[in-house]
């Protein structure tokens, strides 16, 4: 199976209609992209605690991207069929397989890839609107 028609029928399932009618929210792009490249990846031999970690990252993305609770659900799931489709080698020759060097290229790539949550820059303090300042005090006649 060539790398163009393996690319073409993971489009095709991307952009489909997810399980409720249309499903095209970018929560159930990234679901559908993400499980598709982590079921290819275990697939292809990644280690299975590779697979885990940048499942989670997945899955934060995904809680990022959803407009709701229901939206986010709906797209976990469409991860979860999109990975279980793709992570075990079928012995039959009708299921479409991803090159695996292209595989493990782009999940490198999206291994690396770092989600920064609001409580992970310690350099940020909450900003407070009364303070002291060393500047100083700004006068009406200031400027004119």
């Amino acid at each position: 199976m060539s790398l163009l028609a393996a690319t073409a029928a993971a489009l095709l399932l991307v952009s489909g209609p997810g399980p409720g009618g249309s499903s095209t929210g970018d929560a159930a792009r990234l679901a559908a992209t993400g499980g598709f490249l982590l079921g290819n990846a275990h697939r292809c031999g990644v280690g299975t605690d590779r697979v885990v970690r940048t499942g989670q990252l997945i899955r934060e993305l995904i809680a990022a991207a959803a407009q709701d609770e229901d939206d986010r659900q709906t797209a976990t799931e469409r991860f979860a069929k999109f990975f279980m489709a793709t992570a075990v080698p079928d012995k039959g020759e009708g299921k479409l397989v991803a090159s695996c060097e292209l595989v493990t290229s782009e999940f490198q790539k999206l291994e690396a890839h770092r989600v920064v949550t609001a409580g992970a820059k310690p350099e940020q303090e909450t900003k407070k609107a009364i303070g002291s300042t060393n500047l100083p005090k700004f006068r009406l006649g200031d400027g004119e």
